[in-house]
């Protein structure tokens, strides 16, 4: 049971890990991606900003009042500002432009000095532009603004290349070493793991020995404290004290055999075959219909033909025999509801009686060994405890799941076993 539960907190820890660097990860890289971007689309606003285009010439030229020892270089800033080849950001980013007369003619193209594009690919990428009437976005790597000025449309362009590449390295490295961490996280916390549940696991282990040995030990001088209260009986007659003797013997016998099933359920590998359930849930419910009417209760049933399930008969006759029970002594109504259906791949069994509400901090410790914390556990000299203990025992070992809930009055018991 440790072991599976020591899997089953490594598997949700790492998985919290994984799902929570994903997470991390992603949120740093649209935030990076979009700082990126807002930063590439501000530069070429500001590149569009000081394009100027000469109407004489029909090309890019230095503004007219420009100071006279100003460099041409296809687009400066006003007077008083510092040139673009001066700027860091804007020396290492590469600009292109196109720009269109009446009719879509081509006035001027400039292709940033560099043959990553040549003006015929500028071309046809600026009149895609402007026939998808946008003002600004991105085509591939490229950035781009349309800024229809008097006489002629300016279609701006800024490769998005050199920016977003060192980006992509960085995250695809985050990404390499972020997952080898995980990887050796994960190994180093199955060992720390292991060594750190190792005395629990064997605290367990000597735990359900004990209760073996201990219940094995009994059952010897169980039958012989029986026998001769018997054989006394039949001198003496009846008597008060010997008959109190002997109920006593009886709990304890009772007792001694609940152990043992429980020993057996969590330890002992009981054979297991094709069995059908539906068969076996009729039966127990044909057996306690007696016991109900006793009690002036009914059962309810709708069970469902051919559940058939690779599992031990007697445990599965002794989880249903469990729950109806325990159903039939502590509800709080009448009638008791017995149901078997197919769900997928699971048989799914159920019983719900009527009872008062469980506070959901006992709800969590009603298959815990001797718990008998709430009214729905009380003893009435032959119960200790032991009953829901087993049938999760053995529903486990099935490769199942039982659960209770409280809700409306209602107490529901569901069993859930695979149709393998």
């Amino acid at each position: 049971m440790f072991k599976r539960s020591r899997k089953k907190i490594i598997l949700a820890i790492m998985g919290a890990l994984v799902l929570l660097f994903a997470i991390t990860l992603s949120v740093i890289m649209l935030a990076s991606y979009r700082e990126i971007r807002q930063e590439n689309m501000a530069m070429l606003k500001r590149h569009v900003e000081l394009y100027y285009l000469d109407s004489e010439t029909g090309g890019l030229t230095v503004p007219p009042d420009a100071p006279p020892d100003m460099p041409d270089t296809h687009g400066l800033e006003p007077p008083g500002r510092p040139p673009l080849d001066q700027k860091p950001d804007y020396q290492l980013s590469t600009f292109y432009s196109v720009a269109f007369g009446e009719n879509d003619t081509v006035i001027a193209v400039d292709n940033g000095e560099k043959e990553v594009y040549s003006e015929e690919e500028l071309i046809t990428i600026a009149k895609e532009i402007l026939g998808g009437n946008t003002a600004s976005g991105r085509t591939g790597a490229l950035t781009y603004i349309v800024d229809k000025r008097p006489g002629y449309t300016l279609v701006a362009l800024m490769d998005n290349t050199v920016s977003e590449s060192g980006l992509s390295t960085l995250l695809r490295n985050v990404l390499i070493v972020g997952s080898a961490a995980i990887l050796v996280m994960f190994f180093i916390s199955l060992y720390l793991s292991k060594r750190i549940i190792r005395p629990l696991e064997e605290n367990d282990r000597k735990q359900k020995q004990f209760i073996s040995d201990a219940s094995h030990e009994l059952k010897t001088p169980v039958a012989v404290i029986d026998t001769n209260a018997e054989l006394l009986a039949r001198e003496i007659g009846e008597n008060e004290w010997l008959a109190n003797i002997r109920y006593e013997n009886e709990r304890m016998g009772g007792l001694v055999r609940q152990l043992l099933d429980l020993s057996r359920a969590e330890n002992a590998e009981a054979p297991m075959e094709q069995v059908d359930f539906s068969r076996i849930v009729t039966g127990e419910e044909l057996a306690f219909e007696t016991f109900a009417f006793d009690h002036g209760k009914t059962i309810q049933s709708d069970i469902e033909d051919d559940v058939h399930l690779t599992g031990n008969p007697t445990q599965l006759t002794q989880i249903v025999s469990i729950l109806l029970d325990n159903a039939i002594r502590h509800t709080t109504g009448n009638d008791i509801s017995l149901t078997l259906k197919r769900h997928g791949h699971e048989g799914v069994l159920t019983v719900i009686n009527d009872g008062d509400a469980i506070p959901p901090d006992k709800l969590e410790h009603l298959f815990d060994r001797f718990y008998r914390g709430d009214e729905a556990r009380t003893d009435d000299g032959h119960h200790y405890g032991l009953g829901l203990s087993i049938a999760k025992a053995i529903t486990v070992k099935h490769g199942g799941s039982i659960g209770v809930s409280c809700q409306d009055g209602k107490v529901r018991f569901t069993v859930s076993i695979p149709i393998k």
